[in-house]
């Protein structure tokens, strides 16, 4: 979390959320009363800085949560725990029938170790596809996202896992898996893999695949609902818990260099693919990731280009994110969208029907996180569009309540079907299709799951792809 005692000369504007400092009386009175943020010991801004109550009232939000997240972190981390060996207990039996009837036998299979090949996580239970789309082959326009959202949702799982994922179903280089240090977390909490495919004679493909939020971590929901922010110089307002989380560096935010320090994301990744990528002129990178994913996968570029790093932004082959929250306010978009004209990235930010993460937050006049660019759009029916902007921008609109309802419906009525009239391995599980029916009253929550953006990329028309994509090609050194 964001520690005032830090030095933000790095900034040219910052407003950094201190949670462990404010009580609940301060901030109701801050909420209610206080329109002089600089003046309370909970947010860290320049002097003189006035806010409205609609953008207190989003500061408010976001303590409390950190707050109550940091207070639930170990019940809900051992809630989680215990949900997955359940799960994964169940998996091994077949069913809660075949379980019973083992338990009675006496041959009750037992659950995999945690850090084991055979142990999934929720996400990999909700999803058990472990193959690529036989039918989008290499050079194929949907080829990248296709595989990127597999490494995305794949990204979930312990490094065993996705070790034996990587190399005995996708037959590919596995690099390696890493858990990195969040300098203000004081813990490593941001993960990432790299894989490498070769994809002819003389030339591969690397991927760098970003985790997203666990569904039972507190630091990482902690890291998204964190809505301090940095202004950096010629590139605008970016979200500061994804910073965090990439790397950011206390007192000196992002110097082109690090000595004698933890292993970060941004820094690690980037010596990786430069010690790769030497080896080999026409190796080329895509960057992934679901969710808080995604947004590391976008601002991992970002970072680059603030470094001048032309060299590895023009070996980036694509930047593929799902679900992916807004990172920055529109002079971030602005620089972004230069940056990946002027070294011709495709960009691909998918989002499925209603999810509510891309959506959130959203203010027309007061707020800074805003999308760039285009995105391309999915809807229930796996139709998709490439647009401005999701055509619900903002989630809680009221507009919108009845259609998303109707949705959510038609949703949990196609989990029952989709198996038998698009195959086995779109079949979806019983807990996926309660946890559909449990969230028709918050119906963005069930359809962020990776499952439907697994779909999605395998089902959408490859046209879609053409904007923009070098898929199977070389661009320019």
């Amino acid at each position: 979390m964001a520690n005032c005692k830090c030095n933000k000369s790095f900034s040219r504007n910052y407003m950094l959320l201190i949670p462990e400092k404010a009580s609940v009386f301060d901030l109701i009175r801050f909420l209610l009363i206080s329109s002089n943020v600089d003046k309370t010991k909970f947010v860290d801004c320049p002097e003189g800085e006035l806010l409205p109550f609609r953008r207190r009232w989003l500061i408010f939000l976001s303590i409390m949560a950190q707050k109550f997240l940091q207070l639930v972190a170990k019940p809900l981390a051992s809630f989680g725990s215990a949900l997955e060996q359940w799960l994964n207990l169940l998996a091994r039996n077949r069913n809660i029938f075949v379980l019973f009837h083992n338990f009675i036998g006496g041959k009750v299979v037992s659950i995999p170790d945690k850090t084991s090949s055979d142990y999934t996580s929720l996400i990999g239970y909700l999803d058990k596809r472990r193959m690529l789309d036989e039918n989008i082959n290499y050079g194929d326009s949907r080829y990248y996202a296709a595989l990127s959202i597999m490494a995305a949702k794949t990204s979930y799982e312990n490094s065993a896992f996705i070790e034996n994922i990587v190399k005995d179903y996708w037959k590919m280089d596995f690099l390696g898996f890493y858990d990195f240090w969040n300098e203000y977390q004081e813990k490593a909490t941001t993960q990432a893999f790299l894989f490498r495919q070769n994809t002819n004679s003389d030339s591969e493909l690397i991927v760098v695949a970003f985790r997203g939020t666990e569904t039972f971590d507190a630091d990482a929901w902690s890291t998204d609902v964190d809505l301090s922010w940095y202004e950096l110089p010629g590139v605008g307002k970016v979200h500061g818990g994804f910073m965090k989380a990439l790397g950011l560096q206390k007192n000196v935010g992002w110097p082109k260099n690090i000595d004698n320090k933890p292993n970060v994301a941004y820094y690690a990744i980037r010596e990786m693919l430069r010690e790769l990528l030497q080896k080999n002129q026409k190796a080329k990178v895509i960057v992934t990731g679901h969710s808080l994913g995604g947004a590391l996968a976008i601002l991992f570029p970002a970072v680059l280009a603030f470094h001048q790093e032309t060299w590895l932004l023009k070996r980036l082959d694509g930047i593929y994110t799902y679900g992916q929250p807004r990172v920055g306010d529109e002079q971030f978009g602005e620089f972004m969208k230069a940056q990946i004209t002027k070294h011709n990235i495709p960009y691909y930010r998918m989002v499925y029907c209603n999810d509510l993460v891309p959506r959130v937050p959203y203010d027309d006049t007061t707020f800074m996180f805003k999308h760039f660019g285009t995105c391309l759009y999915f809807d229930s029916l796996y139709k998709g569009k490439i647009v401005d902007e999701e055509p619900n921008r903002n989630y809680f609109s009221l507009l919108w309540i009845i259609p998303m309802v109707m949705n959510a419906i038609w949703e949990l009525i196609r989990s029952f079907v989709i198996g038998f009239a698009m195959g086995r391995e779109y079949k979806e599980v019983g807990v996926t299709r309660l946890i559909r029916f449990m969230s028709l009253m918050i119906a963005g929550v069930p359809v962020h799951f990776p499952q439907d953006y697994v779909n999605a990329t395998r089902l959408g028309s490859p046209e879609l792809y053409l904007h923009g994509s070098t898929n199977g090609k070389t661009k320019n050194n």
